[in-house]
């Protein structure tokens, strides 16, 4: 199949490679256009951009989907198929060009955590297990009726960065065997439980702030979720702080909000229990461990 594959960022990049690897015909990348950024503005491009450069895959980078020059441009490919992976919202005349359609990964086990951040809110919500899904895509973001999901657990040391990396490889796999399965005509696509769909929106500011007023493993989760980036801060004698790593402890008895420093740790009491902090960081200085931090701030 004559394949046009859409992605930008990290997590795509293992899935471009094993279709690269596998021997399907891959047309074209899409991605987004480079940008400048730093001090110097030097341009950068998307790590998608930098792996099909580096193998001579001919990259789009389009400012507006629903140009005609950009359409005549995809349809001079003759692709059989597009697959999409972290990338922006398809519009119809788009995503219905290939003759079989277009699919998408998704970071959840749909119909759970549809949205921008599944991997984040899997997280910040608990779950022991997410996976991955394959999935036709429609009009409605996240609806498509699916090819095929892989789960993986959820492990009690994961953070955002960690399961990020798990479920790129895991997706990779994915993709691949979707492909060989559209490829072959062998495989009848299940509907989603609409009933069950649960959100996964963008994250923001307002939602990376702590609340004390919550419960020490709510809070704990909230940090792997957002750990390392964006990373989940509190404010203390108006200083933004930043928490990386933590884990709820029974055995201290705090008062909600309030702080116990020793020499080398840092307890904050919650609605339920006491939260120990393990890493942080001020704003404008470097991430530390919670001993290294303490040598040069006062939570008294």
């Amino acid at each position: 199949m004559q394949i046009i594959f859409w992605g930008t960022p990290d997590f795509a990049v293992p899935s471009l490679a094993k279709i690269y690897d596998s021997g399907h015909e891959i047309a074209a990348v899409v991605t987004v256009p480079d940008k400048e950024q730093g001090r110097g503005l030097k341009v950068s491009c998307s790590p998608v951009k930098q792996y099909a450069l580096e193998r001579d895959i001919p990259v789009l980078q389009p400012e507006d989907f629903k140009s005609e020059r950009f359409i005549a441009e995809l349809r001079s490919y003759a692709p059989d198929i597009f697959v999409v992976v972290a990338f922006k919202i398809l519009p119809r005349e788009i995503f219905n060009l290939p003759p079989k359609g277009s699919f998408n990964l998704h970071g959840s086990l749909l119909p759970k955590y549809r949205g921008a951040a599944p991997i984040q809110w899997a997280l910040i919500k608990g779950e022991k297990e997410t996976g991955v899904t394959t999935f036709k895509i429609e009009e409605r973001v996240d609806t498509g009726n699916v090819y095929l999901q892989k789960t993986l657990p959820i492990e009690p040391e994961d953070n955002f960065g960690t399961l990020h990396d798990k479920m790129s490889l895991l997706g990779s796999l994915a993709v691949e065997e979707t492909l060989d399965i559209i490829e072959s005509d062998g495989l009848e696509l299940q509907h989603q439980d609409h009933s069950l769909a649960c959100p996964a929106p963008k994250i923001t500011k307002e939602i990376c702030q702590i609340n004390w007023n919550n419960r020490a493993e709510d809070i704990h989760n909230l940090i792997r979720g957002l750990s390392p980036f964006p990373g989940a801060f509190f404010l203390h004698n108006n200083n933004v702080i930043k928490v990386y790593s933590s884990s709820v402890d029974f055995s201290i008895d705090l008062a909600t909000g309030s702080f116990h420093q020793t020499k080398t740790d840092l307890f904050v009491g919650t609605a339920l229990g006491t939260l120990r902090i393990r890493e942080l960081q001020r704003e404008g200085k470097r991430k530390m461990s919670t001993e290294e931090f303490l040598r040069g701030y006062s939570f008294s």
